[in-house]
């Protein structure tokens, strides 16, 4: 007991030594609240333009002496562009220019003389019993050009009209797009059929329309129909003078008891033969050109 006693004494003062310490430490002395001052020319501002400052002594606050921020951002709204004419943006004509060069084979085969060339010259291909004389590089090579050829009148127009105008500032996009249009539309309304041009305005709901005011999206289908009926149309005419020639051969072998031979085998030199005697390339060309012509 007289140890337990002991061992206790010890540690109630342990404890004694350490709260009168404790007690005795002294607590930090509270900071000094900072000082808020207005300069006196401050004062003679108007209302929306006083400033606060604050400011503590070096030793409370060491960013005192950091040069003041610029101004605040500000926000103008303006209305200088309110009696312009409206412009497509740069993004949006961006878009536009990729449209249409990804429609623009498109364009190229519907909107053009592409289309009935190419048929004819197919035909004839066909008609002269060679499907792969000439090629289909060479008919569509060669179907391409001869649309250059004949849209030359109509590119240049849309480049008077429309393009440069357009570059040099003078029209918007939106103008040089209707502007571009007319030329177009001009030459597609020459070979297109009335009867056509009556039925897609059916179809589509329109009431009587004057020829200028008449929709692209009237103007082209009516237009493709018509060039797909004239190029069949040249297309029998050509078959007339070959299919004459396979008739001529057919009925001599029989005569002879060349019951066996092909026909086509001896049809073919005699229509290439006179395929090159009347100069048939030139002809046909000269048909072509001379039918948008008209």
């Amino acid at each position: 007991m007289n140890f337990r006693g002991r061992w206790l004494g010890v540690a109630l003062g342990l404890v004694l030594a350490a709260t009168l310490g404790g007690a005795q430490t002294p607590s930090p002395a509270p900071s000094a609240p900072p000082v808020i001052s207005v300069p006196p020319s401050v004062l003679s501002r108007p209302a929306g333009e006083v400033t606060t400052t604050t400011s503590t002594t070096t030793a409370t606050s060491p960013t005192a002496s950091r040069p003041a921020s610029s101004g605040p951002f500000r926000l103008n709204i303006g209305l200088e562009g309110a009696g312009q004419a409206g412009e497509v943006s740069v993004a949006l004509q961006i878009v536009v220019v990729m449209t249409l060069l990804s429609v623009a084979p498109s364009i190229v085969l519907l909107m053009t003389s592409f289309t009935r060339i190419v048929i004819v010259l197919g035909f004839v291909r066909t008609a002269l019993g060679t499907p792969s004389a000439p090629s289909n590089q060479i008919v569509i090579g060669l179907s391409l050009f001869l649309t250059f050829f004949l849209m030359g009148p109509v590119v240049d127009r849309v480049n008077d009209e429309a393009i440069r105008p357009y570059l040099d500032g003078r029209i918007t996009s939106i103008e040089a797009l209707d502007r571009a249009a007319v030329p177009l539309k001009q030459f597609m309304l020459k070979q297109t059929r009335t009867r056509d041009l009556e039925y897609f305005l059916e179809l589509g709901g329109f009431g009587p329309t004057a020829v200028r005011d008449l929709p692209m999206r009237v103007v082209i289908p009516a237009f493709v129909i018509s060039e797909l009926q004239t190029a069949f149309q040249m297309g029998f005419l050509l078959f007339l003078p070959f299919l004459v020639i396979d008739f001529l051969v057919s009925t001599v072998l029989m005569a002879m008891g060349m019951m066996m031979m092909p026909p086509i085998t001896v049809a073919l030199p005699l229509k290439l033969l006179l395929f090159v005697l009347v100069d048939g390339w030139h002809l046909v060309v000269r048909s072509l050109v001379q039918s948008f012509a008209a």
